[in-house]
């Protein structure tokens, strides 16, 4: 795989910091946090994970080894702060130990996957079903605390997304832990209520890795939509 990684960078700081976005989504998700982070002196590097954005899908299947591989490829070795979404999440802790950030946040990112076994055909027909959640009638009655402008960035980005190549990579991941290694060291920011850390008992395995975790209240999924100030303040002490 060839191709690198389309990346959206704001600020010129000494410090870098690499985010790494959900699915169906793309780098215009971060355009609120990129400017923010880098009001407190970061260069921040946000990508475009394959086949979101404008970043091309593969042409091949897709692994999460490949996607990881295309990451180190594409933002600098050992930055000081890396953020990871959903999806994103899954790639960052797959990727830590190599990428090697001096922190490691992960923002409501699963530990595992199931896909119910219902295979390939099923998950790609599932997940043209997640672009319709996009369409903007639809967001602004299933999620009216998001801000207008980052309904319009969803809208465009679920246009852009090859959801085929997503599936492939899922299919990779199903039944795999997900779980971060604490390597460096790690926080892990869930919604409130959370679908993929919806319990104590999910808390508590997560502190038992070595990872701190903190709850955005009232929080959706994409956590800092609407709820910017907040997601700042759960990022304390570790921008």
């Amino acid at each position: 795989m060839e191709k690198i990684l389309y990346t959206r960078e704001w600020g010129a700081g000494d410090r870098v910091a690499v985010l790494i976005h959900g699915m169906i989504t793309d780098s215009t998700s971060w355009h609120e946090v990129g400017p923010a982070l880098a009001g407190k002196g970061y260069r921040v590097i946000a990508v475009d994970l394959p086949g979101h954005g404008h970043s091309p899908a593969p042409e091949r299947d897709l692994t999460l080894e490949d996607t990881v591989g295309l990451l180190l490829r594409t933002v600098p070795a050992t930055p000081d702060l890396a953020i990871g979404h959903s999806l994103g999440g899954a790639v960052l802790a797959a990727a830590v130990d190599r990428l090697r950030p001096a922190r490691a946040v992960y923002v409501d990112s699963p530990q595992r996957l199931d896909d119910g076994g219902h295979g390939l055909e099923a998950a790609v027909a599932y997940l043209n079903t997640r672009r319709k959640s996009r369409e903007p009638d639809t967001l602004l009655r299933d999620r009216p605390w998001w801000p207008e402008q980052d309904r319009l960035n969803e809208t465009e980005a679920a246009l852009r997304w090859n959801t085929t190549s997503t599936a492939h990579l899922l299919a990779g991941m199903v039944d795999r832990d997900l779980t971060p290694a604490a390597v460096v060291p790690s926080l892990l920011i869930r919604a409130d209520p959370s679908e993929y850390v919806p319990d104590d008992a999910a808390v508590d395995r997560l502190t038992d890795a070595g990872i701190t975790v903190r709850t955005v209240p009232g929080a959706g999924h994409t956590v800092w939509y609407g709820r910017v100030p907040d997601f700042l303040d759960a990022l304390d002490g570790w921008i």
